[in-house]
Parts: C-alpha cells; structure tokens; sequence
C-alpha cells in the first residue's frame, strides 16, 4: 500500500488503484465489498465501452484488435516508480501484440486472450494538495496510435438523495439508476459536483465529457471519458478514437473537496 498524507487528508493506493481518500474520518471512495462493484478506481484504455457484438474486436490502422470491455490496461499491473508524502506515481508498460489474459474469460468473455497492435506507457500521477487530489494520466507510445481514455472512481454514497451538478443541470441518482448499464451520458462536461453528505468536485482537463453510472443507492461512478461508446454501434467503436502525436498525451481529473 502507498499512503500520501497533508494535514487532515490521508490517500491509501493500493498497487495504482485508489482506495481511500480521507478527511479526517470522512470517506469519500467506494470501498471493496460494499454492495456495487468489486472495485475503486480503474482506467478505460485503449478503449471504452462493451465489445462483445462486435466479437471483441475493435478496428485500428494496424488491423482489428482483441478487446474485451474497457479495453486491456486493466489486465496490466501498475509499478510504483516514485512516492512521497503527497505524490506517488505508478507506471504501466505494454509491448505490441503481447497477448494479456481476460480476467472476464471464461465466465464473461469468450476470448481468453486480449491483445493491442501498438507500444504504449501509461503512468498515473496522484498529487495531494490541502484541498484536493489530483489524478494525472501521462500517455506515450507510437505516433499515430488510437486511443480512448476514461477513469473510472466510485464514489461513497452516505444520504438517500444525492445530487450531481453540473453548471447546466442537476441530475439525481434514480436518473443514474434508471439508464441502468450503458452509463448516463454528461457530454461537452468538464466540471462536476457530486453533492453527498459532504460534497466532492470532479475538475477534468483533456476528457471533455463524463458518464454516470451505479446499480445500488450506496455509490456512484462519476467517470470522465474522452468518448461516450453508447454513441456510436460497437462494430464503430474506432469512431471515438483520439491520435496519439509524437510528444506524450496528458489528461487529469481533480478530486477537489468543497
């Protein structure tokens, strides 16, 4: 575990996945084994979305690769390359056509075996500042290469009626609840206020939308995505790309505390 700590804010990382962010004895990170989801933060990369009607392939320059949903940095394992007090970053490398098992095989995925056509090193950055973390993502790799990203953090629900707000609109959890799976949809969004208990404020740079999703009343996902996937049918999936240039990607999320 890597704990970052400044005054009364305390951050627990466990292996790049962010588990816990305390001020003082208020927790605002959905917790592992809690009703909702298994996890606590992940990334979307190469890709977001399902793929499983377009049989798990998703169509690139170099030919069609093999993902499942989400895409496969999630089947990587981050490596601490640096930590302090208030800023840790991990790091995850990928060498092209390296097939990565599916975790989702064979209960949920028919292929066992994901793979992506192109060299990439995707670092994540956590900076704790006195009111806020930052959640920084730095991508290099091959000119040319597509890309989606999204993060994807679950937050901790403590009343019956939370409401997230943007600058345009309020939407409340049984609006989230209700779109079900395919995620509710905050385009052209770069600044969200999920207004819990306590409230907690999502600025993002690089993204330019989000998408909203839970299945129980105990947490929200407030995900900033560079593509909604529900856009467009799986099989044009590679309409959401982004194009990697020749100088490294950067996209950050603050996590900032009202």
């Amino acid at each position: 575990m890597t704990q970052l700590h400044l005054k009364n804010l305390n951050v627990t990382i466990d292996k790049g996945e962010l588990v816990s962010f305390l001020q003082d004895d208020y927790q605002y990170i959905h917790q592992k084994g809690t009703p909702g989801w298994r996890s606590a933060d992940t990334e979307m990369f190469p890709v977001i979305g399902p793929t499983d009607q377009a049989n798990f392939r998703v169509e690139t320059p170099k030919g069609a690769a093999i993902q499942d949903q989400h895409g496969l940095l999630r089947e990587l394992t981050y490596t601490c390359i640096e930590a302090t007090e208030t800023t840790a970053v991990f790091e995850k490398k990928y060498s092209a056509n390296i097939k990565v098992r599916n975790s989702k095989f064979p209960d949920k995925s028919t292929e066992e075996w994901l793979s992506w056509p192109y060299d990439f090193n995707f670092k994540k950055q956590f900076t704790l500042s006195e009111n806020a973390l930052e959640v920084a993502f730095i991508i290099s790799g091959e000119n040319g290469m597509p890309f989606m990203l999204g993060y994807h953090p679950a937050f901790n629900l403590q009343t019956k009626k939370p409401v997230i707000e943007t600058t345009t609109k309020e939407i409340t959890l049984e609006e989230v609840l209700a779109v079900g799976s395919r995620a509710y949809q905050v385009a052209d969004c770069t600044e969200i206020t999920l207004k819990d208990k306590k409230s907690i404020t999502l600025k993002s740079n690089g993204f330019g939308n989000f998408m909203l999703w839970t299945e129980v009343t105990n947490m929200v996902c407030i995900e900033p995505i560079s593509f909604y996937p529900y856009a467009v049918d799986q099989k044009n999936l590679h309409e959401g790309f982004m194009t990697l240039g020749e100088s490294a990607a950067q996209f950050s999320v603050e996590l900032i505390l009202n």
